[in-house]
Protein backbone atom coordinates (compact mmCIF):
# COMPACT_ATOMS: atom_id res chain seq x y z
CA UNK A 1 0.00 0.00 0.00
CA UNK A 2 1.39 3.55 -1.05
CA UNK A 3 1.97 5.94 2.03
CA UNK A 4 2.48 9.60 2.52
CA UNK A 5 5.36 10.66 5.13
CA UNK A 6 4.23 13.91 7.17
CA UNK A 7 5.21 15.32 10.27
CA UNK A 8 2.53 16.20 12.92
CA UNK A 9 3.71 19.70 13.96
CA UNK A 10 2.05 22.41 16.44
CA UNK A 11 2.74 25.91 17.06
CA UNK A 12 1.67 26.88 20.65
CA UNK A 13 -1.25 24.09 20.56
CA UNK A 14 -2.46 24.95 17.26
CA UNK A 15 -1.69 21.69 15.36
CA UNK A 16 -0.89 20.29 11.69
CA UNK A 17 -0.09 17.81 9.37
CA UNK A 18 2.90 18.96 6.88
CA UNK A 19 3.58 17.18 3.92
CA UNK A 20 6.11 17.88 1.22
CA UNK A 21 4.30 17.63 -1.96
CA UNK A 22 7.10 19.31 -4.40
CA UNK A 23 6.96 16.05 -6.31
CA UNK A 24 3.22 15.78 -5.96
CA UNK A 25 3.25 12.81 -3.68
CA UNK A 26 -0.71 13.67 -3.59
CA UNK A 27 -2.31 13.62 -6.90
CA UNK A 28 -4.67 16.86 -6.96
CA UNK A 29 -8.18 15.20 -6.98
CA UNK A 30 -7.16 13.73 -4.04
CA UNK A 31 -6.14 16.57 -1.83
CA UNK A 32 -9.62 17.64 -0.16
CA UNK A 33 -10.32 13.91 0.63
CA UNK A 34 -7.27 13.37 2.43
CA UNK A 35 -7.14 16.59 4.39
CA UNK A 36 -10.97 15.97 5.90
CA UNK A 37 -9.60 12.33 6.17
CA UNK A 38 -6.85 12.50 8.18
CA UNK A 39 -7.83 15.85 10.25
CA UNK A 40 -10.07 13.78 11.57
CA UNK A 41 -9.22 13.22 15.58
CA UNK A 42 -9.92 9.73 16.87
CA UNK A 43 -10.45 7.87 13.58
CA UNK A 44 -6.76 9.12 11.88
CA UNK A 45 -4.06 11.44 12.65
CA UNK A 46 -6.09 14.74 13.60
CA UNK A 47 -5.55 18.39 13.42
CA UNK A 48 -6.60 21.64 12.95
CA UNK A 49 -5.50 21.89 9.48
CA UNK A 50 -3.20 20.23 6.80
CA UNK A 51 -0.11 22.05 4.81
CA UNK A 52 1.23 21.28 1.62
CA UNK A 53 4.74 22.07 0.83
CA UNK A 54 5.08 23.12 -2.67
CA UNK A 55 7.23 24.27 -5.44
CA UNK A 56 7.56 28.09 -5.94
CA UNK A 57 8.97 29.34 -8.95
CA UNK A 58 10.06 33.06 -7.04
CA UNK A 59 10.49 32.33 -3.31
CA UNK A 60 11.68 29.09 -1.56
CA UNK A 61 8.19 27.30 -1.60
CA UNK A 62 4.51 28.16 -1.55
CA UNK A 63 2.18 26.23 0.43
CA UNK A 64 -1.46 25.35 0.21
CA UNK A 65 -3.37 25.29 4.01
CA UNK A 66 -6.78 23.71 4.40
CA UNK A 67 -8.47 23.86 7.29
CA UNK A 68 -9.41 20.35 8.64
CA UNK A 69 -13.11 20.41 7.12
CA UNK A 70 -11.56 21.86 3.95
CA UNK A 71 -11.67 25.30 3.35
CA UNK A 72 -9.29 27.05 2.04
CA UNK A 73 -8.40 30.25 4.36
CA UNK A 74 -5.54 32.80 3.11
CA UNK A 75 -3.27 32.72 6.28
CA UNK A 76 -2.73 30.68 9.65
CA UNK A 77 0.25 32.06 11.68
CA UNK A 78 0.84 29.17 13.66
CA UNK A 79 0.63 26.97 10.37
CA UNK A 80 3.18 29.60 8.69
CA UNK A 81 5.72 29.22 11.92
CA UNK A 82 5.13 25.54 11.56
CA UNK A 83 5.75 24.98 7.99
CA UNK A 84 8.89 27.96 7.57
CA UNK A 85 10.42 25.02 10.42
CA UNK A 86 9.79 21.99 8.10
CA UNK A 87 11.08 23.66 5.33
CA UNK A 88 14.25 24.35 7.19
CA UNK A 89 14.53 20.45 8.83
CA UNK A 90 13.91 19.21 5.57
CA UNK A 91 16.85 21.44 3.33
CA UNK A 92 13.89 22.91 1.00
CA UNK A 93 14.84 27.00 2.47
CA UNK A 94 17.45 28.22 4.98
CA UNK A 95 16.51 29.87 8.10
CA UNK A 96 16.06 33.42 6.33
CA UNK A 97 13.45 32.27 4.18
CA UNK A 98 10.04 33.45 2.15
CA UNK A 99 7.50 31.96 0.74
CA UNK A 100 3.87 32.13 -1.36
CA UNK A 101 0.84 32.15 0.36
CA UNK A 102 -2.64 33.52 -0.36
CA UNK A 103 -2.66 36.18 1.77
CA UNK A 104 0.71 37.58 0.01
CA UNK A 105 4.72 36.45 0.92
CA UNK A 106 5.26 35.66 4.69
CA UNK A 107 9.42 36.01 5.30
CA UNK A 108 10.29 33.91 8.69
CA UNK A 109 13.36 33.43 10.49
CA UNK A 110 13.82 30.23 11.97
CA UNK A 111 15.52 29.90 15.41
CA UNK A 112 15.97 26.25 17.45
CA UNK A 113 12.08 25.67 17.65
CA UNK A 114 11.22 28.68 17.27
CA UNK A 115 10.04 31.13 14.46
CA UNK A 116 9.35 34.55 14.18
CA UNK A 117 7.58 35.06 10.62
CA UNK A 118 6.62 38.49 8.77
CA UNK A 119 2.55 39.13 8.91
CA UNK A 120 1.07 40.70 5.68
CA UNK A 121 0.13 44.29 6.60
CA UNK A 122 -3.10 44.63 8.53
CA UNK A 123 -6.48 45.95 6.78
CA UNK A 124 -9.65 47.34 7.98
CA UNK A 125 -9.15 48.16 11.26
CA UNK A 126 -12.17 49.36 13.26
CA UNK A 127 -13.04 49.99 16.96
CA UNK A 128 -16.39 50.55 18.80
CA UNK A 129 -18.48 48.23 16.72
CA UNK A 130 -21.99 47.37 18.41
CA UNK A 131 -22.75 43.83 17.54
CA UNK A 132 -26.49 42.13 18.44
CA UNK A 133 -25.30 38.96 20.20
CA UNK A 134 -28.72 37.37 21.75
CA UNK A 135 -30.25 40.25 22.24
CA UNK A 136 -27.40 42.22 24.10
CA UNK A 137 -25.21 45.07 22.58
CA UNK A 138 -22.05 44.12 22.59
CA UNK A 139 -18.58 46.23 21.34
CA UNK A 140 -16.15 45.01 19.85
CA UNK A 141 -13.13 45.15 17.34
CA UNK A 142 -11.95 43.94 14.49
CA UNK A 143 -9.03 43.51 11.74
CA UNK A 144 -7.94 41.75 8.59
CA UNK A 145 -4.29 39.96 9.40
CA UNK A 146 -4.52 37.68 6.50
CA UNK A 147 -8.00 36.34 7.54
CA UNK A 148 -11.14 38.51 9.22
CA UNK A 149 -10.21 38.37 13.15
CA UNK A 150 -13.14 39.55 15.72
CA UNK A 151 -11.73 40.83 19.41
CA UNK A 152 -14.12 40.91 22.12
CA UNK A 153 -12.27 42.15 25.60
CA UNK A 154 -13.59 40.65 28.60
CA UNK A 155 -13.16 40.27 32.20
CA UNK A 156 -12.58 36.91 32.21
CA UNK A 157 -11.43 34.51 29.42
CA UNK A 158 -12.61 31.38 31.79
CA UNK A 159 -16.25 32.76 32.05
CA UNK A 160 -16.59 32.48 28.59
CA UNK A 161 -18.50 30.15 26.61
CA UNK A 162 -16.03 30.20 23.54
CA UNK A 163 -18.18 28.22 21.02
CA UNK A 164 -21.28 29.13 21.87
CA UNK A 165 -20.62 32.59 21.87
CA UNK A 166 -17.86 32.21 19.31
CA UNK A 167 -20.27 30.37 16.67
CA UNK A 168 -22.83 33.42 16.98
CA UNK A 169 -20.11 35.60 15.99
CA UNK A 170 -18.66 33.68 13.39
CA UNK A 171 -22.14 33.55 11.58
CA UNK A 172 -23.17 37.17 12.63
CA UNK A 173 -24.73 38.66 9.31
CA UNK A 174 -22.51 41.71 9.94
CA UNK A 175 -19.56 39.49 8.64
CA UNK A 176 -21.75 37.05 6.03
CA UNK A 177 -20.94 35.42 3.63
CA UNK A 178 -17.63 34.70 4.87
CA UNK A 179 -17.82 35.13 8.08
CA UNK A 180 -15.21 35.38 10.83
CA UNK A 181 -13.10 34.04 13.23
CA UNK A 182 -13.42 35.21 17.35
CA UNK A 183 -11.51 36.17 20.10
CA UNK A 184 -11.42 36.97 23.86
CA UNK A 185 -9.18 38.28 25.43
CA UNK A 186 -9.06 39.97 28.84
CA UNK A 187 -5.96 41.85 30.28
CA UNK A 188 -4.79 41.76 34.10
CA UNK A 189 -3.92 43.87 36.66
CA UNK A 190 -0.41 42.59 36.32
CA UNK A 191 -0.41 43.25 32.45
CA UNK A 192 -0.60 39.48 31.27
CA UNK A 193 -3.15 39.39 28.55
CA UNK A 194 -5.25 35.40 28.03
CA UNK A 195 -7.22 34.67 24.61
CA UNK A 196 -9.20 32.15 23.58
CA UNK A 197 -10.07 31.80 20.12
CA UNK A 198 -13.15 30.57 17.72
CA UNK A 199 -11.67 29.50 15.04
CA UNK A 200 -13.92 29.60 11.90
CA UNK A 201 -12.94 26.34 9.25
CA UNK A 202 -12.43 24.10 12.73
CA UNK A 203 -15.50 25.54 13.76
CA UNK A 204 -14.73 25.13 17.53
CA UNK A 205 -12.15 26.68 19.93
CA UNK A 206 -8.35 25.63 19.17
CA UNK A 207 -5.66 25.75 21.54
CA UNK A 208 -3.97 29.03 19.44
CA UNK A 209 -4.39 31.43 16.59
CA UNK A 210 -1.62 33.07 14.97
CA UNK A 211 -3.64 35.30 13.69
CA UNK A 212 -6.31 35.94 16.23
CA UNK A 213 -3.13 36.54 18.59
CA UNK A 214 -1.84 39.58 16.22
CA UNK A 215 -5.43 40.66 15.77
CA UNK A 216 -5.76 40.69 19.42
CA UNK A 217 -2.74 42.52 19.90
CA UNK A 218 -3.65 45.15 17.47
CA UNK A 219 -6.88 46.30 18.44
CA UNK A 220 -5.50 46.36 22.54
CA UNK A 221 -2.61 48.47 21.27
CA UNK A 222 -5.35 50.98 19.32
CA UNK A 223 -8.05 50.96 22.45
CA UNK A 224 -5.40 50.85 25.39
CA UNK A 225 -2.37 52.02 24.02
CA UNK A 226 -0.28 49.15 24.27
CA UNK A 227 3.44 49.02 23.12
CA UNK A 228 4.99 46.54 20.68
CA UNK A 229 6.04 43.67 21.38
CA UNK A 230 2.78 42.44 23.12
CA UNK A 231 2.84 38.84 24.51
CA UNK A 232 -0.50 36.98 24.74
CA UNK A 233 -1.28 33.28 26.79
CA UNK A 234 -3.01 30.95 24.28
CA UNK A 235 -5.54 28.09 25.66
CA UNK A 236 -2.51 25.88 25.56
CA UNK A 237 -0.68 27.91 28.13
CA UNK A 238 1.98 28.81 25.44
CA UNK A 239 2.99 32.22 24.74
CA UNK A 240 2.76 34.29 21.55
CA UNK A 241 4.58 37.79 20.85
CA UNK A 242 3.15 40.40 18.32
CA UNK A 243 6.01 43.50 17.46
CA UNK A 244 5.27 46.13 15.22
CA UNK A 245 5.47 49.58 14.12
CA UNK A 246 2.54 52.28 14.56
CA UNK A 247 1.09 55.81 13.65
CA UNK A 248 -1.77 55.88 15.77
CA UNK A 249 -3.84 52.90 14.97
CA UNK A 250 -2.14 52.15 11.74
CA UNK A 251 0.36 49.04 11.74
CA UNK A 252 3.29 47.98 9.98
CA UNK A 253 5.96 45.32 10.51
CA UNK A 254 3.76 42.92 12.21
CA UNK A 255 6.07 40.15 13.34
CA UNK A 256 4.82 37.15 14.90
CA UNK A 257 7.27 34.45 17.24
CA UNK A 258 6.74 31.44 18.71
CA UNK A 259 7.30 27.67 18.80
CA UNK A 260 6.89 25.22 16.21
CA UNK A 261 7.37 22.18 17.62
CA UNK A 262 8.08 18.83 15.85
CA UNK A 263 5.54 15.68 17.26
CA UNK A 264 6.43 13.32 15.41
CA UNK A 265 7.44 12.29 11.80
CA UNK A 266 4.88 9.29 10.27
CA UNK A 267 3.86 7.37 7.28
CA UNK A 268 -0.13 7.71 6.53
CA UNK A 269 -1.80 4.86 5.23
CA UNK A 270 -5.20 5.20 2.87
CA UNK A 271 -6.63 3.21 5.17
CA UNK A 272 -6.54 6.49 7.45
CA UNK A 273 -8.00 8.88 5.43
CA UNK A 274 -10.35 6.89 3.17
CA UNK A 275 -14.16 6.37 4.26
Amino acid sequence: MKTIPFLKMSGSGNDFIIIDNREAVVPEAQLMRLVIGACRRKMSVGADGMIFIESSANFDFKWRFFNADGSLPDMCGNGARCAARFAFIHGIADRQMAFETLAGTIEATVGDNTVKIRMTEPRDLKTGTILDIEGTPTAVGSVNTGVPHVVMVVDDVEAVAVAKTGRLIRYHPKFAPDGTNANFVAVKENGTIFIRTYERGVEDETLACGTGNVAAALILACERGLTSPVTLTTRSGGKLTVHFKTQGCRYQDVLLEGDARVIYRGDLWEEAWRS
